[in-house]
């Protein structure tokens, strides 16, 4: 596979049809894989140790059943659909998988990958706590350095402070890049619709990060320079939400007379925002991935000493960084969508929904079971609320 391209837009389609594709190219040729789930793992380690980080997604055209054999059915769908296709030996690529304690499903999910999947033979469980207080930094330092210590075992050399700076140079500017790729959606119309940016985001997950750099360099030169632009839409909207790995969402939108301009969901902005600042050593690495990465499974209190809470204080910690967003894009309106049974973003929608009242941005709440087919009756209450825009 070349990565020397002309059309990064078609290239980043191609990955994003088969995401397994270039991995196993790469395993083929000898090279280690490791597939990881959520964002806390910090990919930066896997990297400087010659080894290619994959994030794990599920499929919403797969229909779950193996993983009934494993899991109740009510609870996330997503990580159902991780499971079932672990079981259904589609990843059987990996040499390795990796995840944190974002919720209980979530960390039980790697428990049940190491009792019942085949493959791979390495398996790690990070410990991540649910609060940014300094304490809770340190422990996540030490569970990130427990992580380091297996993942030399299994690589079989050690992680040197060079090796380290290298790989969150290259992270960092995939991040960096990104956030270039974003800034092109603050056009009105934008430059390229959210089901291109979409691909693009799911495809640097799928390759190694100097192939994703590139795969970056040549989309952001192409979208610049092309003469077919994006038609303008009625409404600026921003998606909110876990895991949306599947265009079908925003295409939905886009037909109802919207488009998606900025997002705050764990495949798009989420994942990118935060650098890893200097030094770049592992207490840097916590830092990064447990107080700037911004998900719903950590609690952010604006005085963390103060006995007494305030509200509107912890509202603006939470969320100030939406604000910025709602500012920096334009935006008319949120939708903000949810899989069932994510405890971790269902009970964060009231207070992020009385937040946007504040900044005066309607917002719909819609929630799904991470399949195509469930998205078919939220698109009259899509089109409804793109209606109210106008």
């Amino acid at each position: 596979m070349v990565i020397a391209i002309t059309k990064g837009l078609s290239l980043a389609k191609g990955v994003y049809q088969d995401r397994g594709l270039r991995m196993r190219e790469l395993r083929k040729s000898g090279k280690k894989i490791i597939g990881y789930i959520c964002l806390y793992p910090p990919v930066e380690l896997i990297t400087a140790l010659g080894m290619i980080p994959f994030r794990i997604f599920g499929d919403m055209n797969e229909t779950i059943t193996a993983a009934d054999q494993v899991s109740t059915t009510v609870v996330c769908p997503f990580l159902r659909s991780i499971m079932d296709l672990a079981l259904k030996g589609k990843f059987n690529f990996l040499d390795g998988v990796v995840g944190a304690h974002t919720c209980d499903i979530g960390a039980g999910l790697i428990l049940q990958w190491r009792d019942f999947v085949k493959s791979p033979n390495f398996s790690h469980l990070l410990d991540v706590p649910h609060t940014d207080h300094a304490p809770a930094v340190d422990y996540f330092e030490g569970q990130i350095n427990s992580f380091k210590r297996h993942l030399e075992e299994f690589a079989g050399q050690q992680l040197t402070d060079d090796k380290l700076a290298k790989a969150v140079e290259l992270h960092n500017r995939q991040r960096k890049l990104v956030r270039q790729l974003y800034d092109l959606r603050k056009p009105d119309p934008p430059l390229l619709t959210s089901m291109e940016n979409l691909e693009v985001l799911v495809a640097l997950f799928s390759l190694p990060v100097e192939e994703g750099n590139e795969l970056l360099e040549n989309v952001i030169e192409e979208v610049k320079e092309r003469k077919d632009k994006p038609d303008k839409k009625k409404a600026r909207l921003l998606v909110w939400g876990p895991v949306f790995d599947n265009t079908s969402l925003y295409e939905l939108i886009e037909s109802a007379g919207a488009s998606v301009v900025v997002d705050d969901t764990c495949v798009g902005t989420r994942a990118f925002w935060a650098d890893v600042k200097p030094p770049y050593d592992l207490h840097s690495l916590a830092q990064r991935y447990l107080v700037d990465l911004k998900c719903p499974r950590t609690y952010r209190q604006s005085e963390p000493s103060e006995l007494k809470k305030n509200y509107d204080k912890d509202l603006e910690s939470r969320f100030d960084y939406i604000k910025k967003a709602v500012n920096d894009w334009k935006v008319d309106g949120a939708i903000l969508q949810s899989v069932k049974y994510c405890d971790t973003h269902g009970y964060e929608v009231p207070n992020l929904r009385h937040y946007l009242d504040g900044l005066g941005i309607p917002s719909l709440y819609i929630e799904h079971d991470y399949s195509e087919r469930s998205l078919a009756p939220i698109k009259t209450r899509v089109e409804a609320f793109v209606e109210t825009l106008g």
